[in-house]
């Protein structure tokens, strides 16, 4: 005789309906919108603060990007950027927040593996994909570029 008691699919379904609750989608589709609205806009008022005291364009995004990324790690190292991961889902990970966070966590978690094998080599485990398709596909795109508008001078 079998012990299990869920014995068939349909009985281990049951089971896992039971254990699993239901997501609800609206709130964490309203808590991404309005979390990443957020990270975006402090972005902005550093861009409109930055402009202000007379920076160009090109210096006051460097500007945006250093403090948020700054930002990311320093919470994602006191353990805050997680929580807020966790209540903003996709909402936090504005794509330069995400990438930072993508970078400090596991340099964080391998830390104890020493500098080198650690830190070193698992700091892109998770960015290093990205970065790799990411890089290649701007070079497919730049070379397509480059083919199909050969009337294009380049300075």
């Amino acid at each position: 005789m079998n012990p299990n008691p869920l014995q068939t699919k349909k009985d281990y379904q049951n089971y896992v309906d039971t254990k699993s609750p239901n997501s609800p989608i609206l709130k964490n589709c309203w808590n991404a919108f309005w979390v990443g609205g957020l990270i975006c806009a402090i972005g902005q008022i550093i861009f409109s603060f930055c402009q202000f005291k007379g920076l160009d364009t090109n210096t006051s995004n460097t500007i945006v990007s250093i403090i948020l990324i700054v930002a990311t790690a320093f919470l994602t190292a006191i353990n805050v950027f997680n929580k807020i991961g966790k209540f903003a889902g996709a909402g936090s990970f504005v794509p330069i927040t995400g990438f930072a966070n993508s970078i400090v966590s596991p340099a964080m978690e391998y830390k104890s593996e020493g500098y080198v094998m650690g830190v070193g080599s698992k700091m892109f485990t998770v960015a290093g994909p990205v970065l790799v398709f990411g890089i290649s596909t701007s070079i497919l795109v730049g070379i397509l570029y480059f083919i199909c508008l050969p009337s294009v001078t380049f300075v």
